[in-house]
């Protein structure tokens, strides 16, 4: 049965509750989008608010004033309570890490709770800031709410000496249930199984990424006020495929399946797929690296949409999905899935990590050619990855190391700039003198073989493309170490090169050959 098409402009979603709350200040104050915040000073959502708020003595450049110039900071444990309806929430809390005063960025160490569910726990905003070389921060999660509405307590950490806990901005948005709903297959032991997400955990978002398209503010998402970043940051290696945007003659067109708050038009309306080379892409992944902290369940969401033609039809363009060495999805065919071009659809995985600390979510697509598609080639349009609650209803994980290259300290007001010193510089300079001299030599050593070989090579081959073999087969690995180191013995005989480099080598040795 063809799915019932609502235009993508029909509608937008409207929260029932939207509340945000400019804290450490009073009155009212407009943010970039045009957002007004609302103090905490006097605030119904503040009761008996003794904590001192305070204004950053200074404010790097490229922070917003509103939320961020004012904080309210506590000493002791206290609560905002948020008297809203039944449902499903994203709670957003943000942060600038400064001086406030007397108080001391490095020794805001504190938890935050939701009712029964630990979002943060022993969290520095400035470890967490410094480790990323971000100015401020926000961090969103997703909690149901039953009755009674909505507490948030901010408590002190009772092992630093001086801590405090602080929070600029807090921001609720009701939401359809969105992840409840859902119908995720667990990837576990190379195969899938349904995975069931309880209505009553709580998440947090950890990525949403507009793949192929450039970052979206939350006042153009589709109702939600989400943020959508830039996905290139977090592509391995220089194969960044090709982006692009729809054909001006295909309209995105929203079912009754995926209506238009799952993602905003301008997420479907551009995607990043391999290229239109299908020998390059056979020997290659497309490949993103996302760190996350380990020992959770993860629920990545894959946003789709065939938005050019000549792709209308089934078997045109199929892949398969992998996600931390394993085969999530085998022969992804998005017509398949969508029944048409400029259909959105999206699927969902849930993985599990193991471990402490942080660790790499590696997410790979490759065609898949075993029905012999017309094309060799992958696309995506859009990514989330959740964090689901533990056992403990905790979302919390590890405050990561401080940057390698500097050390905290405990005086400096937090400015995220990132001071790099003339050795790592040098280093880096060095390193890519270094891949750029083997890929060289590789490229002559493959020249001088294959004028050896021409004789004898057959170049009307009657299979074409799906007679070449993946050169680093990702899903095949069975580490993320093995995964960028992996190449078959038919090139065995190039100079070994850097681990960032040698996955891309036949797609650059191609474009030359």
């Amino acid at each position: 049965m063809a799915p019932i098409l609502v235009a993508a402009d029909n509608s937008t979603y409207v929260p029932r509750d939207h509340i945000l709350l400019n804290c450490g200040a009073s009155g009212q104050a407009i943010d970039t989008d045009s957002r007004a915040w609302t103090g905490d000073a006097g605030s119904k959502y503040g009761p008996s608010l003794n904590a001192v708020g305070f204004t950053a003595p200074q404010q790097d450049s490229s922070v917003p004033e509103v939320p961020y110039l004012t904080a309210r900071v506590f000493t002791s444990p206290y609560t905002y309570t948020f008297p809203v309806g039944p449902g499903r929430k994203y709670v957003r809390l943000h942060f600038y890490p400064s001086n406030y005063s007397n108080h001391v960025a490095s020794d805001a160490f504190f938890s935050v709770t939701s009712d029964t569910h630990t979002l943060l726990s022993n969290f520095s905003a400035y470890l967490t800031a410094d480790s990323l070389n971000y100015a401020y921060l926000a961090r969103e999660f997703s909690v149901n709410v039953s009755t009674g509405g909505l507490n948030l307590t901010f408590t002190p950490s009772t092992t630093h000496p001086n801590a405090f806990a602080f929070i600029n901005g807090i921001e609720i948005v009701s939401i359809p249930d969105i992840f409840s709903s859902a119908s995720p297959m667990l990837v576990m032991g190379g195969s899938s199984v349904a995975y069931t997400i309880d209505q009553d955990w709580a998440l947090e978002t950890v990525y949403r990424l507009n793949v192929g398209g450039q970052s979206l503010s939350p006042t153009q998402d589709s109702g939600l006020f989400r943020s959508w970043n830039d996905d290139s940051p977090y592509i391995y290696g220089s194969s960044f495929g090709v982006t692009y945007s729809n054909d001006p003659n295909v309209t995105i067109s929203y079912t009754d399946d995926v209506p238009n708050y799952i993602a905003p038009v301008d997420v479907y309306s551009t995607a990043r797929s391999m290229g239109p080379n299908a020998n390059v892409n056979l020997n290659y992944n497309l490949t993103w690296i996302l760190t996350v902290d380990a020992g959770f369940y993860y629920l990545l969401r894959f946003h789709f949409c065939e938005i050019q033609y000549p792709i209308t039809k089934i078997n045109q363009r199929t892949f398969d999905i992998y996600i931390n060495n394993q085969t999530a999805q085998e022969g992804a065919d998005v017509i398949g899935w969508s029944t048409g071009i400029g259909i959105p659809v999206f699927k969902d995985y849930v993985v599990v990590t193991t471990g402490s600390g942080q660790m790499d979510l590696w997410i790979a697509l490759h065609p898949f050619t075993k029905t012999k598609p017309q094309f060799y080639d992958a696309i995506l349009n859009g990514l989330e990855i959740f964090k689901l609650q533990n056992s403990n209803a905790s979302l919390a994980g590890l405050n990561p190391p401080p940057r390698p290259d500097q050390e905290v300290d405990a005086s400096k007001i937090f400015d995220g700039q990132s001071t790099k010193s003339k050795s790592r510089t040098a280093a880096i300079a060095g390193g890519v003198v270094g891949g750029l001299a083997l890929l060289l030599v590789g490229f002559c050593l493959i020249r001088i073989c294959r004028r050896q070989k021409k004789k004898g090579k057959d170049a009307g081959s009657s299979d074409g493309p799906s007679g070449w073999l993946p050169l680093s087969l990702y899903g095949n690995s069975h580490s993320s170490a093995s995964a960028k180191s992996n190449t078959s013995g038919s090139y065995a005989s190039i100079p070994t090169l850097p681990l960032h480099l040698s996955h891309v080598l036949p797609q650059i040795l191609y474009s030359f050959l």
